[in-house]
């Protein structure tokens, strides 16, 4: 079974459309594999999981300061060796 669809990202009004082209013979394994892979290349597996719950704008900004700390604990501690 051959799908008119091709492995590209196409980005329209705010929307991220994902199309895969599935070949005959390709096993249905291979596909989804390759699906997964373009679904995580693309960012929208992540974008999901940040809208599966509400988060607080309070919570955002806390956990994007703790980010910001790590990343610069790390950079000092790259600078020291």
């Amino acid at each position: 079974m051959d799908y008119l669809f091709s492995e590209t990202l196409v980005q329209k009004e705010g929307e991220l459309t994902l199309r895969m082209r599935v070949h005959d013979k390709e096993p249905i394994g291979m596909a989804l594999r390759r699906f997964k892979k373009l679904i995580e290349r693309s960012g929208m597996q992540k974008e999901l999981r940040a809208h599966q719950h509400y988060e607080k704008p309070s919570e955002l900004r806390r956990r994007a300061k703790l980010r910001k700390e790590k990343a610069a604990r790390k950079a000092r501690a790259q600078q020291q060796l």
